[in-house]
């Protein structure tokens, strides 16, 4: 099974950059061990299974808990039968394109 997990989490106090916060989460999603790729608007992992998908948006929480206030958006693309979902969908896309993406 291939969960994908798209995602983004922020304090909304203040009128600062978010950043210091984005990378509090994206350290504890790098020391979870599993695949991500950091976007300019969202982070992106692949678990095996979705409690774990779900245990790390918990995670995410947990580093940001201090705040006042937390907004978050998530995504879930859950599928059987598959693994390496992140480099299989752009390799697909890729191959139709008939050129790699360069980011």
């Amino acid at each position: 099974m291939s969960v994908l997990l798209e995602f983004s989490l922020f304090p909304t106090e203040g009128g600062e950059s978010k950043s210091a916060s984005v990378a509090k989460v994206v350290e504890m999603v790098a020391q979870s061990g599993y695949p991500y790729k950091l976007t300019p608007m969202s982070t992106v992992i692949e678990t095996p299974t979705l409690p774990e998908a779900l245990r790390i948006i918990e995670n995410a929480y947990e580093a940001l808990e201090k705040h006042n206030r937390v907004y978050g958006c998530f995504k879930v693309d859950i599928r059987k039968n598959r693994s390496e979902g992140m480099t299989q969908k752009i390799a697909s896309v890729e191959e139709k394109l008939g050129y790699k993406v360069v980011i």
